[in-house]
């Protein structure tokens, strides 16, 4: 009997595309930490990596989650607490790769999405069968101008950006795409 495999959500703030053409990192955000969490819980991932290699970022993240984990946050609200729990903090997507396989004993598949994509070929519903296949699946969202092409170049499966319904609009919150496509891949489930 093959076993499901398991979900691992990043947000990655780095290496993120300048638009000056370059490499940048991006600003961590409270929300995005809070709806990324709640995110993972509700959809059952294994684990939510924050990826910046920004100490001064790393240590607010840890902080905000600190609060919401063991501190009076976690006394006041312990749904949230359960969602925050998902958080981990690593300097790379490399770092979160490597979490996953001491953990998993394997390396995971790596998905990427982005509202620019031109070559992307995969619906969300193909990470499903990667899933339903005992295959552990690394679904990476970036943050600001979007991941680099080398990041990009990593993906085993590149998905489909989402498509509004009228003049080709595509200007999502990181934390809307994620959701919109997390429900596209369990729909059915």
């Amino acid at each position: 009997m093959t076993h499901r495999g398991e979900l691992y959500l990043a947000l990655i703030h780095h290496p993120i595309r300048s638009p000056k053409g370059g490499v940048i990192a991006t600003a961590i955000t409270n929300v995005d930490l809070h709806d990324f969490a709640r995110l993972g819980r509700t959809y059952d991932c294994r684990r939510v990596f924050i990826v910046t290699p920004v100490t001064r970022q790393q240590e607010l993240v840890q902080s905000i989650c600190d609060h919401w984990t063991t501190g009076s946050g976690a006394r006041k609200n312990p749904d949230r607490m359960e969602a925050m729990r998902l958080l981990e903090v690593q300097p790379s997507i490399e770092h979160a790769i490597v979490a996953i396989e001491s953990a998993r004993g394997a390396r995971p598949s790596i998905a990427v999405t982005g509202a620019a994509l031109a070559e992307a070929t995969d619906d969300p519903r193909a990470l499903a069968g990667d899933l339903a296949s005992g295959r552990d699946v690394l679904l990476l969202f970036g943050t600001g101008w979007g991941l680099t092409e080398e990041t990009l170049g990593m993906a085993d499966r590149r998905l489909q950006p989402i498509k509004g319904r009228l003049d080709g609009y595509n200007h999502l919150s990181v934390r809307s795409a994620a959701a919109i496509i997390l429900d596209r891949l369990f729909r059915n489930d």
